[in-house]
């Protein structure tokens, strides 16, 4: 049953590499902002919740589950906010290409007009 267990754990810590290599990767090859955000939060979360998942089954420990779910629980948190908040600053840096945006809600407090595709 441990070796089976290994392996688990070997397959989701490799899944979670690859899936934060594919992060990285995003980031040096997309070229505007939504996209690079989108590499920076998506995979590389999931990596991480891959990794974590393995740790806790190789430990198979109330402590290390005790200190990786603060792990887990503080990267939900902050990864959407600081995607979110990079995605603004870009927004009002003009790094957006507006004609790319669909949707554009904040035209109206920003006192500019509308996309054109919106």
């Amino acid at each position: 049953m441990t070796e089976i267990l290994h392996v688990v754990s070997l397959l989701l810590i490799l899944a979670g590499a690859l899936l934060c290599l594919t992060a990285a990767l995003g980031l040096l090859r997309f070229t505007d902002v939504p996209t690079r955000l989108h590499a920076a939060t998506k995979p590389q979360v999931l990596g991480l919740l891959l990794i974590v998942l393995a740790v806790g089954i190789e430990l198979r420990s109330w402590a290390a589950v005790a200190f990786l779910v603060p792990v887990m629980l503080i990267q939900f948190a902050t990864a959407p906010l600081s995607a979110h908040m990079v995605g603004r600053q870009a927004y009002r840096n003009g790094s957006i290409d507006r004609d790319q945006v669909f949707t554009d809600e904040l035209a109206e407090s920003q006192g500019t007009p509308p996309a054109a595709g919106g």
